[in-house]
């Protein structure tokens, strides 16, 4: 086998082995990539604290008590327009501004009553 031959063959055994190693690495390293941050909730969704509980802005309400919170209509309650993708939710005697995809909360008005 001349040089050249040999030098081929080596490079094509590299890639070779180049082309397998990531391959194996990508299977493991796939799953571990997916996973969310340490104590993130990859949904958004809060966990359920029940009517007596008082959200605040920036928690995640819980997707039963979104469920349970009655849909407010802010133009008769005075309120802002939510924004996009947003609602008011009525919880515990406050009007609640939640994400409807995620439950993330964006504004409370404490006491309403």
């Amino acid at each position: 086998m001349t040089s050249s031959k040999r030098h081929a063959a080596h490079l094509r055994n590299t890639l070779a082995s180049l082309l397998a190693a990531a391959t194996v690495s990508s299977v493991f390293a796939g799953p571990v990539a997916a996973e969310p941050e340490r104590g993130a909730n990859h949904n958004g969704w809060g966990h359920d604290r029940g009517g007596a509980y008082t959200y605040q802005r920036g928690e995640h309400m819980g997707r039963n008590d979104w469920g349970n919170a009655p849909v407010v209509d802010y133009r008769a309650r005075h309120l802002r327009r939510p924004r996009a993708g947003y609602e008011w939710r009525e919880h515990n005697g406050n009007y609640v501004m939640v994400a409807i995809a995620s439950g993330l909360i964006a504004s409370v008005i404490l006491g309403h009553h």
